[in-house]
């Protein structure tokens, strides 16, 4: 909200942008009381945004609060003349769940009128301070991270199932002809199980049974829908071969969870894919630390060809933080590696490096910080 308010004193229109049910009206509407009020989603106002743009703007002279304006790109340009007109700061806060859509929108028509804002789904510091967090590792894996299942205390399986029928499949089919619901269900739940992996795009086609090119449109559709994110490597060489394939993770480990058809958080604990998910929460949790500064992803991961790999590297411009998760317990003897080989590559670059794990003990091993995933906002704090 803080930082809501900072950039509305500062530009005439400020973008939030996230996925849908991350809590945009709520926060909005919670940080200006006093703007009027419109949903693009309401076909009566859609109508009117595109039909008469210039006189829905002068309706609302003063500013509005947008919601959902992807559904009507054209505004956009008009909104532009508007402040252009009348350049006072804070007068106009749209929000959008369409990236794509939403910020080629920005970039062609409010370029240097506009702020942008990505609100993703609930931190666990979020929930810890609202004493809503799960108790568990598990239970949170399962859960996710989504504000109406906590505010409303609701099913994760149904409101999952709900969630993607109603806006995954809906914004998908918006942003690209999806003809074959069923072939893009499988090849959605096919991508739960690859997060946290290297992204090889011809076998996640060759498994859904549809072309290349078709798995890396519904990939794009996907990320502009703030479903998935493809995180690339570093490519700072220590004297080594380093790959140059991104990793494909899910922004949220309840949703992964509900596609991979884990029911309750008891399957969670000896779940082949524990590992993924927990990664994928860790790395959610380091998205979520930057985005709700106001900052940009800083987050790259590093492998070489002879296989070694460290699960997150946080660029500093002249420092790196490093970080490797591990679900486990119990911290095995080989957890260590990873961290402390590339560390000792980075040389006095790496500034510090973290172990997140599914224990309760906090440990300290030759500079690595073993961090329990209940404290991991430590880590987000260091990549400040």
């Amino acid at each position: 909200m803080k930082e809501l308010r900072q950039l509305a004193h500062e530009y005439p229109v400020t973008v939030v942008v996230g996925p849908r049910q991350s809590g945009k009206t709520t926060l909005c509407k919670a940080t200006f009381p006093k703007l009027p009020y419109l949903s693009l989603e309401d076909p009566d106002r859609r109508r009117l945004a595109i039909d008469d743009p210039r006189g829905l703007l002068e309706q609302y002279s003063e500013g509005a609060l947008l919601d959902e304006v992807q559904r009507a790109p054209e505004l956009l340009s008009y909104l532009q003349g508007a402040v252009d007109a009348d350049p006072r700061p804070g007068r106009f806060v749209l929000t959008g769940s369409q990236q794509l859509d939403v910020m080629a929108g920005i970039s062609q028509t409010l370029a240097g009128r506009a702020a942008t804002l990505q609100l993703l789904p609930f931190c666990l510091a979020e929930l810890q301070a609202a004493k809503r967090a799960p108790g568990s590792i598990e239970e949170l894996l399962h859960r996710g991270l989504y504000p109406p299942i906590y505010d409303r205390d609701l099913d994760p399986r149904r409101w999952y199932g709900n969630y993607v029928q109603t806006y995954v499949e809906r914004d998908v089919r918006q942003l690209i002809n999806v003809r074959d619901l069923s072939s893009f269900q499988v090849f959605l739940r096919l991508c739960a199980g690859r997060s946290g992996q290297l992204l090889n795009a011809s076998s996640l086609a060759s498994d859904a049974g549809i072309t290349h090119n078709t798995a890396r449109a519904w990939l794009s559709a996907l990320e502009a829908s703030f479903i998935v994110k493809l995180v690339r490597p570093l490519f700072a060489n220590f004297g080594k071969r380093l790959v140059k394939t991104p990793k494909l993770y899910f922004l949220d480990p309840g949703l992964a969870a509900w596609l991979l058809e884990i029911t309750d958080p008891s399957q969670i604990t000896s779940h082949p894919l524990r590992g993924a998910l927990f990664e994928t929460w860790v790395f959610s949790e380091l998205l979520k630390g930057r985005t709700n500064r106001g900052l940009s992803s800083n987050l790259y991961f590093w492998r070489d060809r002879h296989g070694l790999e460290l699960d997150f590297v946080m660029d500093r411009g002249q420092e790196l933080v490093l970080a490797e998760a591990k679900s486990g317990k119990t911290i095995p003897t080989d957890a260590w590696k990873p961290l402390l080989a590339v560390q000792d590559l980075a040389g006095p670059v790496a500034t510090s490096s973290w172990l997140v794990h599914g224990g309760d003990q906090q440990l300290r091993n030759r500079g690595v910080t073993a961090l329990p995933w209940q404290r991991i906002e430590r880590l987000t704090r260091a990549n400040d």
